[in-house]
């Protein structure tokens, strides 16, 4: 059957769908079965044509199309996609709050009683790809991302530095290495959305994890509670180690320093990875966990992490039960692997195994002491999102335009507009 896969732009995207065949015609013969994912992913087209791949293989008169929009386009005309048969039959979902929007329409098939798989993944996995009102699982999680400090291995052993297992060590290893002329911490402050990220990998252990945001859901603790309070001072701790000028250092600004041996570390997620490698194939990369901070609230080193996504079923999809068939193989390990193997990342599947030294590392390390990511990932369901005023009031707080305490304060106003606790 020909293919037509590749990388299209949302007008062209739209053409295509706006001017499909009649329900059930697979373009081919009177059994073939065309399916189309949607995504937001146009750097992963080959990726996914090779995983593609396997399952048409296995699946004689099945093909299956990857069709990427733009990132920062996707979520508007995915909704609308969804309103009609023309649109995807399978869809590369967002997470969290992220996805309610979908849910509330009735755009998605619950998939609770139709993916037996799901319910050997973790709960904190499904939550991920859960309605926050009913409890019903919409999309089967694809990858797994998890925040850390990516460092450059030459650099810190030429300066004779180990990965830090303690808040001193990790202090004093910065300092040598300023020291030596060697910027520490490749951070970035104009780009917001990375600031939440940094106070998670820095603030994490000071505010207390899982443990605390069980009580944030509960009503009995806030942003504004001391420990909240306390690990953003404790992530604006380690400004001094930032960039001279830190206050224009871009994203991409913070990526070239590291790439380039001006930077000894980067605090970020495992996405990064294969990035760095390609920038600059000799890079010798480590990753490590930020230890906690003096007055934390607990005394291991958690982990922050989240859900990248999932794939949810289109419920106006003509070739449902054709689509309902490829979530189900999604949810397996064959899957997983193929997405480890092709995409460099944490496939979100129990069970597999990342073959990436770091990635494996990443994973075993999530898995003993994981941690959420809580902004983004349990306060970005009603609007204002608590990720975008964190990303707003985070970037005033390290600009010396507010305190600690009226960072909080802003981001708990916000959510207090629309969330309410689950007690």
């Amino acid at each position: 059957m020909p293919r037509r896969r590749g990388v299209l732009g949302a007008a062209a995207l739209l053409a295509i769908t706006l001017t499909a065949c009649a329900p059930g015609s697979g373009g081919g013969g009177d059994d073939a079965v065309n399916l189309k994912v949607w995504g937001w992913r146009q750097e992963d087209v080959a990726a996914y044509n090779k995983i593609f791949q396997i399952y048409e293989k296995a699946h004689p008169g099945v093909t299956v199309e990857y069709l990427p929009y733009k990132n920062t386009e996707y979520d508007t005309i995915l909704k609308t996609g969804l309103t009609d048969s023309s649109g995807p039959d399978v869809a590369q979902l967002r997470s969290y709050g992220l996805l309610q929007p979908l849910v509330a329409a009735g755009s998605l098939v619950p998939l609770d009683d139709q993916v037996d798989k799901l319910g050997g993944f973790p709960k904190p996995v499904l939550d991920g790809a859960k309605g926050e009102k009913d409890g019903r699982v919409y999309g089967v999680p694809f990858a797994l991302q998890t925040l850390h400090v990516i460092y450059n291995k030459k650099i810190f052993a030429d300066n004779g530095i180990a990965a830090p297992t303690t808040w001193a060590d990790m202090i004093a290893g910065f300092d040598k290495l300023k020291k030596a002329g060697v910027t520490p911490l490749a951070n970035t402050v104009t780009d917001k959305w990375m600031l939440p990220i940094e106070q998670e990998i820095f603030g994490a252990t000071t505010y207390g994890g899982p443990d605390y945001l069980t009580r944030m859901l509960d009503g009995s603790a806030k942003f504004t509670g001391t420990p909240w309070v306390n690990s953003l001072e404790a992530w604006k701790s380690t400004q001094k180690y930032w960039p001279a000028q830190a206050s224009g250092v871009s994203y991409a600004d913070a990526q070239a320093l590291f790439t380039s041996g001006r930077a000894a570390a980067f605090p970020g997620g495992v996405w990064e990875i294969a990035g760095f490698k390609k920038a600059n194939p000799q890079l010798d990369l480590g990753i490590f966990n930020v230890p906690p901070a003096p007055g934390a609230a607990v005394d291991k080193t958690l982990v922050p992490g989240y859900v990248d996504g999932s794939f949810g079923v289109s419920a106006k999809s003509p070739r449902r039960d054709a689509a309902l068939e490829l979530v189900r193989w999604m949810a397996t390990e064959e899957f997983g692997r193929a997405l480890a193997t092709e995409l460099h990342q944490i496939s979100a599947v129990p069970g597999v195994q990342p073959q990436d030294e770091l990635l494996a590392q990443a994973l075993r390390e999530y898995q003993a002491n994981p941690s959420p990511y809580v902004t983004y990932a349990y306060f970005s369901g009603g609007t204002p999102t608590g990720w975008d005023l964190a990303s707003e009031a985070f970037s005033d707080y390290v600009l010396g335009r507010r305190s600690a305490a009226d960072t909080a304060a802003h981001v708990q106003r916000g959510v207090d507009q629309w969330f309410r606790p689950k007690n």
